[in-house]
């Protein structure tokens, strides 16, 4: 089936592109499509906020995630602020900044938190396909690695080898993070569907 991700993001794009081989296929994200104002009150709806706007604008089924984590130290925060978490258009090295600043002095058995990726395809008359990966973890005090995006480089998943997000390679990530564990769930889910349609 062809769909369109809704992000814009290429780093972002090209993981679940890899993730959903072979049960999507993808398109990029229309240049034209404007940006979506991500007000939800969960996840899930800001994921759905996302493809569905996609979905409306192309007539396509669209592909979307919302991201979040969670740091058992700071409240649970940032939470749904995770992509602005340093104000509106600061950028994933600010938000990391932050995050870093606000844990300085925590100490280590402090530094837990849990990231939480919904994936979810969406349909243009507002049917959806949803999936929710989850990875526990614990926040760095700096930065370690160069992949990755957002809080890659100061979360080390506690099913790892000690290494952060950012110092693994793409295939190590998959496996491990929440989004990997949302978009095999929605492979999953999607597959099934289409077994039963036939």
């Amino acid at each position: 089936m062809r769909a369109v991700l809704a992000t814009g993001n290429p780093r972002k794009a090209a993981e679940i592109v890899e993730l959903l081989h072979g049960v999507l296929d993808l398109t990029p994200r229309p240049g034209w499509l404007p940006e979506v104002v991500e007000n939800g009150t969960t996840v899930e709806e800001n994921a759905f906020l996302k493809a569905s706007a996609a979905a409306l604008a192309t007539g396509l089924p669209a592909v979307a995630d919302d991201t979040v984590m969670e740091v058992d130290a700071l409240g649970r925060a940032p939470g749904l602020l995770s992509a602005r978490y340093a104000g509106e258009g600061a950028g994933e090295a600010a938000n990391v900044a932050k995050v870093l600043a606000e844990m300085a002095g925590v100490a280590a058995p402090r530094r837990g938190a849990l990231v939480r990726t919904v994936a979810l395809l969406c349909y243009p008359d507002g049917r959806r396909v949803v999936s929710e990966g989850t990875a526990r973890g614990r926040i760095t005090e700096h930065c370690l690695g160069d992949h990755g995006f957002g809080y890659d480089a100061v979360f080390v998943p506690d099913d790892g080898d000690g290494r952060t997000l950012g110092q693994m390679t793409a295939a190590e990530k998959a496996r491990l993070y929440c989004r990997g564990r949302a978009f095999r769930g929605l492979a999953t889910r999607l597959k099934r569907a289409a077994c039963q349609s036939r």
